[in-house]
């Protein structure tokens, strides 16, 4: 008993000065303002001895209440709680309780976040090594080749070559993707905006982009647009964007046409890019801007790409402030489309 007084006296040493001052106050009222009256002496210890009874009694209280908020922050250590529901304090530490709720959530959520981001990290690691090798041991491989006596050979030392080259051609891809992916995630990309014609634009796109289409027998064409219609926006990112766009298309249409419609509404200008191609599978839509996803890896790879062309698109166009849509039904063919502001 003598401890718990010692502890709770202890805990409540923080008001002490307060209750001093409090019987200085009543001890100079009883010696100097009130009439001397028998047993005046015994009232002062009377008091005294109440503030030392409150003393205990508000010192045991405070201690009750920080050994629950200890008690709370240890289970919280030990990841005891599975959601902030299960954290209960005593009615006067309501506001407490809150404040440790949401500290266990926030803290729950960064953890999260930075667990998954050590996930994304590795599993674009794991993707970029793999990436990386494709390319570098085809080069080898073709090179080793041609050293071991090939390159005399005429009629496989071109073609040898000629491959070698390419994959280098995929590779340097490949590094520009990975430097462009690297500035947009640390900010440092930097973004010109200004107005510009997109009637204009866009013909000077499908114009360079004519030739790619032309190689499949696929016809690439852009719709009537609005003479005046100007949009905002980064150009040359946008150009990137939407070369992009028109690759991916090129790639998985066998046949058909690839079209280009920029629809004015009241605030924005839709751009859309809809092809014919194979279309994507509903379940794969949500996963398309992933870096490195492919909805048919073995595809994809003898088509071409570095696998970071949408994800560099999602990026840009959420840089422009707006987001990219897509509609697509396999078989029947896919559509990007994104708004920017008139």
């Amino acid at each position: 008993m003598w401890n718990d007084l010692k502890l709770n006296l202890s805990s409540a040493k923080i008001f002490l000065s307060e209750f001093l001052i409090f019987d200085a106050v009543f001890i100079f009222i009883f010696i100097f303002v009130i009439e001397p009256l028998p047993g005046k002496i015994l009232l002062i210890i009377i008091i005294l001895v109440l503030s030392l009874f409150f003393l205990n009694l508000i010192g045991g209280k405070r201690l009750r209440e920080m050994n629950e908020i200890k008690n709370i922050i240890s289970n919280i250590r030990n990841n005891n709680y599975k959601s902030a529901e299960e954290i209960h304090l005593g009615s006067s530490l309501r506001g407490i309780e809150e404040e440790i709720k949401e500290m266990f959530i926030k803290a729950r959520s960064d953890v999260e976040y930075l667990k998954r981001l050590e996930r994304i990290r590795t599993e674009f690691l794991g993707n970029v090594s793999h990436e990386l090798r494709t390319p570098i041991f085809s080069i080898q491989g073709y090179i080793e080749t041609l050293l071991n006596g090939a390159i005399n050979d005429e009629k496989v030392n071109k073609n040898f070559l000629a491959k070698a080259n390419q994959h280098t051609i995929n590779l340097n891809n490949l590094l520009n993707d990975l430097i462009d992916i690297s500035m947009i995630e640390s900010g440092e990309m930097r973004m010109s905006f200004r107005y510009f014609p997109v009637k204009e634009y866009l013909e000077h796109i499908v114009t360079e982009m004519k030739p790619v289409a032309d190689e499949k027998n696929i016809s690439l064409i852009l719709l009537p647009v609005k003479e005046k219609l100007q949009l905002f926006g980064d150009k040359n990112k946008l150009k990137q964007v939407l070369v992009n766009l028109l690759i991916n298309a090129v790639k998985y249409t066998e046949a058909g046409s690839i079209t280009i419609s920029v629809e004015e509404e009241e605030d924005t200008g839709r751009i859309a890019v809809r092809d014919t191609g194979i279309g994507i599978p509903q379940e794969d839509i949500s996963r398309i801007f992933e870096r490195f996803f492919r909805v048919d890896k073995a595809r994809s790879r003898s088509v071409g790409g570095t696998g970071l062309g949408l994800a560099i698109v999602k990026h840009i166009i959420e840089a422009h402030g707006s987001k990219v849509e897509v509609k697509s039904e396999p078989g029947k063919g896919t559509e990007f489309s994104f708004r920017l502001k008139k």
